[in-house]
């Protein structure tokens, strides 16, 4: 996965999936990108900062099932009580972590549970109910995707067990494409 450049095969394969949608007349633009990146203090990892500069900035096709959001925007379940969100702040985990079945009191991991909720990501979309794709921006997964929920966090990418997926966005938006399962792991 380098989120560095990115890929011309992934982005041919991406142009393809979201070709039914708008033909780039909703993308960003690199000016518009590069604000956002000086804004927030980050790069946003290849290829999705392609794909928001030259494809589109949001999709109601999907992914997920309520459909991809722009770049700026939240979904709209994902209500107004929430720690603000801050991007140049890193995603704080590495591994998986179910917090229904943490052992620690709730308000020792509360403080925790916010950053893995609003630092260091940007917010794809949702599934509904809670259930919502993030992409991790800053921090040791830049470029992952991760399914975060009210009961745990976990990555996306056959390396860590759940589904067959390449990693990160172009591995997301491939699994898509194909209509597979998000967690297909046998």
């Amino acid at each position: 996965m380098n989120t560095e450049q990115a890929d011309p095969d992934d982005l041919a394969v991406i142009r393809a999936a979201f070709d039914v949608d708008d033909r780039g007349e909703s993308a960003l633009g690199w000016a518009a990108v590069h604000a956002f990146e000086e804004e927030h203090g980050v790069v946003l990892p290849e290829p999705y900062r392609t794909f928001v500069a030259e494809i589109t900035d949001g999709s109601y096709s999907g992914p997920p099932d309520f459909g991809l959001v722009g770049l700026a925007e939240l979904p709209d379940d994902w209500g107004t009580d929430r720690e603000e969100r801050v991007l140049r702040e890193p995603f704080p985990l590495t591994a998986k972590w179910l917090w229904e079945e943490d052992p620690r009191p709730s308000a020792e991991s509360e403080p925790e549970l916010d950053h893995v909720f609003n630092h260091g990501s940007i917010v794809l979309g949702t599934d509904g109910c809670g259930m919502y794709w993030h992409l991790i921006v800053n921090g040791p997964h830049r470029g992952h995707i991760w399914f975060i929920s009210g009961e745990g966090a976990t990555p996306f990418g056959e390396e860590f067990g759940f589904t067959t997926a390449e990693p990160g966005f172009a591995g997301w938006i491939k699994h898509w494409a194909s209509n597979k399962p998000w967690f297909d792991a046998a």
